[in-house]
């Protein structure tokens, strides 16, 4: 409760992280779920367009890969956001990057809006691409913001809060596109188009919140900003010995520039950091909702070991009770049973934690090339994922989630041997503590941060 009362009285955070949610990963959960409610309606349309070019109409084939294209394009896109996310968060800031980030989205409601009147499902096709790019840079720079923002007490929490704004998404898109709202056939691209509410809201409310502190003291090497935008973040609370442990951060990134994806491969002083987040990432393959004070009270390795464990559990409780569902009745009940529990498992611990590794676990410069790392497997997973899963049911059948325990297993075995605590840590602290971890076999290897400090005028990817 201390951690959600000093949230609540640090009301501009609090302000900077819904800002940043609903016009950021709502956006992603939210076109994810908004597109399913006008599915025929925008085929009938691509075939009535068709056939009003051409005189013929689409075979049924053809309008499904339309379709099919449209879909696919969102992921495609994220993808490119992902990779673009990096650069941009070191060139323009945190915060300025979600705000351009919203032109894509209010170009891609134009191409929705108009794209019936204009005859042309092409627009929709580039619109999902827009969305998609959007999306991409979104996923990225709002956990990165938002967990340099908080405070170290409040950091898991707020970077979580991503995961439930994209649940957030997923259901109000799910209630937009309802018949008698604006999934009907005659409104359906007002539905397309209704992103524009979340992107307009965060134009008018975050240019009126702070930039992260850390890039403006450790990026532009500005204290002044950065003092002025840890009071506000931070009400009225002392925010002397923050500073100062920003300054020291500062020190230790002295005559560094920010990081390419390919060095963290490359660099043995990164090799945990990278192996957690390549594992991590890849054994997250959905999104969902949590409860952010948890993370805070439990730690982040026991909500990711306990969260794989409980999947791994209800998994094999639900391939057997597909199996026994045609002999033993009530079984159906048991598997559905399973469905929530498993959801509900995959919510406590890697949904929402998973997401905080790439802001935790790398410093200021590495960072930013971590989370490009980091969307990229998200977009790759995603899509494999789509692509696989139907070739899984039907060669599995009721064995269907059995590669997925053997992941879930794995992410359990590789968090308890090889991730380190991060709970109620400083950013230097964690550094130092995986610098230790990394070289424990190579003590001559001297200590990671050096120099005196110095301005950091400009960075570069």
């Amino acid at each position: 409760m201390g951690a959600l009362r000093r949230l609540i009285q640090g009301r501009t955070l609090l302000l900077t992280i819904c800002a940043a949610g609903i016009g950021g990963t709502f956006q992603f959960g939210y076109n994810l779920s908004v597109i399913n409610a006008p599915t025929l309606y925008i085929q009938e349309f691509t075939n009535d367009t068709w056939r009003a070019r051409t005189g013929r109409p689409l075979s049924d084939r053809l309008v499904l890969l339309v379709w099919s294209l449209i879909v696919s394009l969102y992921p495609l896109g994220g993808l490119f956001g992902a990779l673009l996310a990096g650069p941009l968060a070191v060139m323009v800031g945190r915060k300025k990057s979600l705000l351009v980030n919203n032109i894509l989205v209010v170009a891609a409601a134009a191409l929705f809006g108009f794209s019936r009147e204009a005859g042309s499902f092409e627009m929709i096709i580039l619109g999902r691409l827009l969305m998609g790019v959007s999306a991409g840079v979104s996923m990225n720079i709002q956990p990165m913001y938002l967990g340099e923002s908080a405070p170290k007490e409040l950091r898991g929490a707020a970077a979580m809060t991503s995961a439930i704004f994209v649940a957030l998404g997923i259901v109000m898109g799910q209630v937009v596109g309802l018949r008698e709202l604006l999934g009907g056939p005659q409104v359906w691209p007002l539905l397309l188009a209704s992103c524009l509410v979340p992107a307009l809201f965060q134009l008018v409310i975050l240019p009126l919140l702070p930039e992260s502190p850390r890039y403006l003291l450790i990026d532009r090497g500005d204290t002044r900003a950065c003092l002025a935008a840890l009071q506000r973040l931070r009400g009225r609370e002392d925010v002397t010995e923050e500073l100062a442990e920003l300054q020291e951060e500062r020190t230790a990134c002295q005559g560094l520039r920010a990081r390419r994806p390919w060095e963290l491969f490359q660099d043995p002083t990164l090799r945990r950091q990278v192996a957690s987040l390549v594992v991590l990432g890849s054994a997250m393959e959905l999104c969902g909702n949590d409860s952010c004070m948890v993370i805070e009270r439990v730690g982040r390795r026991l909500l990711l070991m306990g969260g794989y464990s409980l999947m791994t559990f209800w998994g094999s409780v639900f391939t057997v009770a597909l199996n026994l569902q045609s002999s033993i009745p009530w079984m159906s009940y048991l598997a559905m049973f399973c469905i929530f529990a498993f959801i509900l498992s995959f919510g406590i611990g890697p949904a929402g934690v998973t997401g905080i590794l790439a802001t935790e676990l790398f410093d200021q410069m590495a960072r930013p090339a971590a989370y490009m790392i980091c969307g990229a497997l998200l977009w790759i997973m995603l899509f494999l994922v789509g692509l696989i899963y139907p070739f899984l049911m039907e060669g599995l059948s009721h064995f269907l989630y059995v590669p997925f325990l053997c992941v879930c297993v794995c992410g359990a075995i590789y968090t308890c041997f090889f991730l380190p605590e991060t709970k109620g840590k400083t950013f230097l602290e964690i550094s130092e503590e995986l610098h230790r971890l990394n070289f424990s076999q190579h003590q001559s290897q001297g200590p990671l941060w050096r120099g005196a400090a110095e301005v950091i005028q400009s960075t570069e990817l």
